[in-house]
């Protein structure tokens, strides 16, 4: 994928997403972790040292070539996209923690998914000739992450009503840049993802279900509420694809790399929109079990 499209075009893409993902942000969203201190720290533990442990199981379970493991090792320290947001809300989950966890994780990510990346590097050791995410690298993350957020979070403290309005056109021309860019890729490699598209399912699949089940039921034995829950699950369940393919193939140089956050970046949607179904229906029968139980203890 050393096309202009995909060099030029997967940055770009992602780079519109999180100017999109700043535009809605605030300070506020920031302070308001204080709020519900509880739901964030346990979100952020599943999500940078549950999570990726659970996926190094996986990659050691399953055996994946050590390019593959890396590429596993990348997406599991991959934040939440801005997608988990959209989840939630269709789920009745709590958006407004939903937008504070993505905050956070987009500024924690900048450390910890490169340390997370160097880790599996170091152990499954896919290259020859590079030791992986250096200093100059990281920096490229960091700018990669974060400057766009900042920039559309500049736009919304000083010019509001543009933000506002530029909401939803960013959000749109994000997808469509998204779909075309990932559209050429695909298109450009198919042999490459069709070759590796059954050994990546399985897996993909499996961390998926697993992500989006502990993200759920970790709060909820916890006595975090339904909707935080919810908020959560998406959260940790639906992550960042975008973000692992632009560092493993801008950052990295690496087709091989992006692999598994591709064929995740596509059974995800249909993974989550079925587990958002399923938590939705237990969360609706746990709420009327109460009202079903009452006449019998009246």
């Amino acid at each position: 994928m050393g096309s202009a499209l995909t060099t030029i075009g997967l940055p770009v893409a992602l780079g519109i997403i999180m100017l999109g993902l700043g535009l809605s942000l605030t300070l506020a969203d920031f302070a308001r972790v204080l709020k519900q201190p509880k739901a964030v720290i346990i979100a952020l533990l599943c999500q940078l040292l549950l999570l990726p442990a659970i996926c190094f199981g996986l990659v050691l379970a399953f055996q994946l070539p050590p390019i593959l493991a890396v590429g596993m090792m990348m997406l599991a320290a991959s934040p939440g996209g801005t997608t988990a947001n959209l989840y939630s809300h269709l789920f009745r989950g709590d958006i407004a923690l939903n937008i504070s966890l993505t905050a956070v994780n987009s500024v924690i990510a900048v450390i910890t998914l490169p340390l997370i990346t160097n880790f599996a590097i170091a152990y499954f050791q896919p290259f020859d000739d590079r030791l992986g995410l250096q200093w100059s690298k990281a920096l490229e993350v960091f700018a990669i992450v974060l400057l766009p957020v900042a920039l559309g979070m500049l736009i919304r403290r000083f010019w509001p009503r543009f933000a506002s309005g530029m909401d939803k056109p960013v959000r749109i021309a994000s997808v469509i840049i998204l779909i075309v860019v990932i559209a050429g890729a695909v298109a450009s490699n198919w042999a490459l993802l069709v070759a590796n598209f059954t050994q990546l399912a399985l897996i993909t699949v499996l961390f998926c279900v697993i992500s989006l089940t502990i993200g759920f039921l970790v709060p909820r034995w916890l006595r975090v509420g339904k909707r935080q829950a919810i908020a959560t699950s998406f959260e940790i369940g639906i992550h960042n694809a975008t973000l692992a393919i632009v560092i493993a193939q801008s950052v990295l140089g690496s087709v091989e790399l992006s692999l598994p956050a591709a064929v995740y970046g596509v059974l995800m949607f249909f993974i989550a929109f079925g587990f958002g179904f399923l938590i939705r229906d237990r969360s609706a029968a746990e709420a009327e079990a109460p009202a079903s139980t009452a006449p019998e203890g009246s």
